[in-house]
């Protein structure tokens, strides 16, 4: 009499992308897709019986100087401000394990760093939404100053946008925005606009380019083939952060566009942990017109 096959312990579906096993969970309203054999990452998500609105670049790859780094695509989380030990490879060791509503991802110690990265994903039952609970733990010998950073690739062809304040109309002596342009880029790129209501970058193929500023509503949105992408979180605007006050920044070159957004700059002991929330929903929107107006419409105001 044959024996009957163990149940599987891990959480979700076992699927396979670009020759890398992965784990599929999913709702009636949407899908998220994680990676099973490294990370943690996430490499798919998107509407029920619709595609992936992340993007997949299997073949992208460097060495920074601790071993070949595999960006994958998709969604994953480093530490600002950036530097080498950020593109640590991470293709093995990870732990999984199922949460209420969604999955844990526990990556392996990052010796150069000290840190280990993990994410904990839930899906939201009532909606085409996912909460990712990103956390760096010192689990090394030095105190670090360092800053979750939650970085989302996305596919070329759409429009990303931030809300920028709003002018007041009374005279002011303090500043009260911050924009931050890298070394490489430039204001006058032509995938860049800054209206009264937004700031907007079109995911053209291009050079390397990114922008970043300290948004005051915590959230950041990319619109593709009538789908909009959002990232919410907590925007602590009265915290420091990294790269000269920035909160969320978008970077784009010549194969993709990412959404980072950026907890508080911490002073994270040995032993500490700094945690960073966002909330992500996906949703069908018509034909896109691209312009800033537009997308600040579409972002709107944060659920409650």
């Amino acid at each position: 009499m044959s024996q009957a096959a163990a149940p599987d312990p891990l959480p979700g579906v076992p699927r396979e992308r670009h020759g890398r096993a992965t784990r599929l969970i999913e709702n009636a309203h949407c899908w998220v897709e994680v990676l099973a054999g490294g990370g943690p990452r996430i490499v798919g998500f998107g509407l029920a019986g619709g595609p992936n609105v992340l993007a997949e670049t299997p073949d992208v790859r460097w060495d920074a100087g601790h071993g070949t780094f595999e960006l994958v695509g998709g969604h994953r989380l480093w530490f600002a401000p950036e530097s080498p030990e950020c593109s640590v490879p991470d293709s093995t060791g990870l732990e999984m394990s199922s949460i209420p509503g969604g999955v844990r991802l526990t990556g392996a110690f990052e010796a150069p760093s000290g840190l280990r990265k993990s994410l904990e994903i839930r899906l939201d039952e009532a909606a085409a939404a996912l909460e990712v609970r990103h956390t760096l733990a010192n689990e090394g010998a030095r105190t670090l100053e360092i800053s979750p950073w939650a970085i989302t690739q996305l596919r070329l062809g759409g429009v990303a946008a931030v809300d920028l304040p709003a002018p007041v109309p009374e005279h002011t002596m303090a500043p009260g925005h911050v924009l931050v342009m890298w070394p490489y880029s430039s204001w006058g790129d032509e995938r860049l606009t800054i209206s009264a209501r937004a700031l907007t970058v079109r995911a053209i193929p291009g050079v390397p380019f990114k922008v970043g500023c300290l948004c005051t509503t915590g959230e950041v949105g990319y619109v593709l083939d009538g789908v909009l992408f959002v990232k919410r979180f907590e925007a602590g605007v009265d915290l420091p952060h990294a790269d000269m006050g920035c909160n969320v920044e978008i970077y784009a070159d010549q194969g993709t566009i990412e959404l980072e957004t950026l907890g508080p700059l911490v002073r994270l002991a040995p032993g500490d942990t700094a945690v960073h929330v966002e909330r992500w929903s996906v949703a069908r929107v018509g034909d896109l017109r691209g312009d800033a107006a537009h997308l600040a419409e579409l972002l709107g105001p944060a659920p409650r």
